[in-house]
């Protein structure tokens, strides 16, 4: 059994300092044993993490001097400096993991890069349409008064209706602000495979720790029967089980450590760097025990809700600019004509060339073609409010399924905290029978198994709180 540490301090001298220390004292105490709670910026959900009193001697020479200024404990000062140090490490932890996917993720990056192609789509359609250029030569040339026609040359430029660029360019930009949203999709659901990935390590790492002290409680406890086996209060089996008992705990290590490597090329995969990256977790997370509840609702600006609202507003768009192309079409040219000159008489301008301005007019007389798209634009409206509406359903579907699992894993956490506190009393019972002399090795190996059952399955509701909080986080922010 390991002795739980307590916080001891003694009195202040100074008589104006002894309210100030007494509460001091009752916050610490009720940090090292309950943890402290930590609001993380990414996932909005509040992390507890506890600390052993034997990791907190850390440069304790260097605040004794504080300590006596302010005429309090050293232990104190000591104890408030490594825990606030402490917390800033780990609160920025998971936020640095996921700026680290954010910049070097490559699907990321494609998705920025479809959002600047969409972009550069406005400077495509701000243009207008190629400028014709023709060139004829008469093989057989017709005769005129003045000559006959040798080679015609024309230019024609068409331009649309008024407006029509202006439309095309809201059209693109529609199409733009559409695929942002795409990135901010993408966005959030790096963040929540991140965050995911990042409690599976922690749990991961946790549960090895766990069976590295359950494999050094069986050592002692192996110990204890090979004593017992030298006066003959125990048998040759009761060691072997023993034995047998720490062989396979070591097995399930051996197998969890694989787990871990892979969980880890899955996670460095994410940050888009090397998959033998170190990977770094915090020690221990505990579900906060008083938190306030709040009612959690899918956000309206959800960027999945969002992206139908800018699909919808570029169908608009769509439309607009379909009015635009029904409308007629205006087109200016000119037309050279080369002329030869007569040579069998003299007329007046002879051999005069001709140069003929023109203008055109392209009008959509038979235009079912704007009236079914038209239509067609109407009916992706109405598609779209369909999926928008489903997709809202089926995110409301999901955040509730996450508010009842984060509730239900709370719920298993405290039950399993309960269970292993009475497997522990059973465990001091054992260690008293010892002493007598009338220890029984199947219950310690029961008890055991109870255990290490027990704080696997805390390990579990742990992580399954944090894992589904990500997923709250992600629909409701």
């Amino acid at each position: 059994m390991k002795s739980r540490k307590k916080l001891s301090s003694g009195k202040l001298e100074n008589g104006k300092w002894n309210f100030f220390s007494k509460a001091i004292q009752f916050a610490l105490v009720e940090i090292l044993f309950f943890g402290f709670s930590l609001r993380c910026s990414n996932s909005q959900v509040r992390a507890k993490f506890r600390f052993p009193v034997s990791g907190l001697q850390l440069r304790a020479s260097s605040l004794q001097p504080l300590a006596s200024s302010f005429q309090l404990p050293a232990s104190i000062i000591m104890i408030l400096f490594s825990l606030l140090t402490f917390t800033s490490l780990n609160a920025q932890q998971l936020d640095s993991y996921i700026q680290i996917a954010e910049e070097n993720n490559p699907e990321i990056q494609a998705f920025n890069l479809r959002y600047e192609i969409a972009e550069e789509k406005l400077n495509e359609v701000n243009s207008y349409p190629d400028t014709e250029f023709g060139f004829g030569y008469f093989v057989s040339e017709p005769e005129t008064r003045t000559g006959a026609q040798k080679a015609r040359f024309s230019i024609r430029q068409m331009l649309p209706w008024f407006g029509t660029i202006t439309a095309r360019e809201n059209y693109a930009g529609s199409m733009a602000d559409a695929e942002y949203v795409e990135v901010a999709i993408a966005k959030r659901n790096l963040k929540l495979s991140v965050a995911q990935a990042y409690y599976r390590l922690y749990a991961n790492s946790s549960k090895q720790k766990i069976l590295q002290e359950n494999i050094a409680l069986l050592e002692t406890f192996h110990e204890l029967a090979l004593n017992s086996l030298e006066v003959g209060s125990a048998s040759a089996v009761d060691v072997l089980r023993l034995q047998m008992r720490q062989n396979d705990l070591k097995q399930q290590q051996q197998t969890l450590e694989q787990e871990f490597q892979a969980e880890k090329v899955l996670f460095n995969n994410l940050l888009n760097r090397e998959t033998g990256a170190a990977v770094s977790v915090v020690d221990s997370m505990e579900i906060p025990r008083d938190e306030i509840i709040e009612k959690e609702t899918v956000t309206e600006v959800h960027p999945e809700l969002l992206k139908f609202d800018k699909l919808y507003a570029s169908i608009n768009e769509a439309e607009n600019l379909n009015q635009k192309e029904a409308a007629p079409k205006l087109g200016f040219g000119v037309d050279y004509v080369s002329v030869q000159e007569r040579t069998d008489m003299m007329p007046s301008d002879n051999g005069k060339d001709i140069l003929m301005p023109m203008v055109s007019v392209s009008i959509p007389i038979f235009n079912n073609k704007y009236k079914s798209v038209t239509r067609q634009n109407e009916l992706r409206q109405q598609e779209l409010e369909a999926q928008r509406e489903s997709r809202l359903n089926t995110l409301q579907t999901k955040l509730e399924e996450a508010l009842s699992n984060r509730a239900s894993a709370k719920i298993t956490a405290t039950t399993f905290l309960n269970n292993i506190q009475q497997a522990n009393d059973a465990e001091e019972i054992l260690i008293k029978s010892y002493e007598t002399g009338t220890i029984d090795f199947n219950d310690v190996l029961e008890i055991q198994e109870l255990q290490l059952k027990f704080q696997i399955g805390l390990i579990e509701a742990v992580k399954n709180y944090y894992m589904q909080s990500a997923v709250i986080n992600y629909l409701s922010n």
